[in-house]
């Protein structure tokens, strides 16, 4: 792939960027560099390699939302003890979308 100033200029419209003369040779340079580096993994044999779809074998780490009063879950009296405004059951907050 040739990296040239249309290249550039390109790629800036794109990102909604603008830059001076100097800065788009460091670009170009850099994008030269990419690019080089994407091409010297293009060498590599891949041949029997499986494409790797997720970190780990595990299928879900994460644990199931469950309430455990044994485990700290507090009740709503302590939950709501220290709420600046409440109705004995919920939190009330200020509304915040106006219609």
């Amino acid at each position: 792939m040739e990296v040239n100033d249309a290249l550039v200029d390109k790629l800036a419209h794109l990102a909604k960027l603008k830059f001076e003369d100097t800065e788009k040779e460091e670009i170009k340079n850099d994008l030269k560099k990419m690019i080089g580096f994407v091409e010297k993994l293009n060498e590599l044999n891949l041949e029997g390699v499986e494409p790797l779809l997720h970190m780990s074998d595990e299928v879900n780490v994460l644990r199931d939302d469950e309430a455990h009063p044994d485990k700290g879950a507090i009740s709503r009296e302590d939950g709501l003890k220290n709420a600046p405004l409440h109705d004995g059951q919920f939190f009330k907050v200020p509304k915040v979308i106006k219609k």
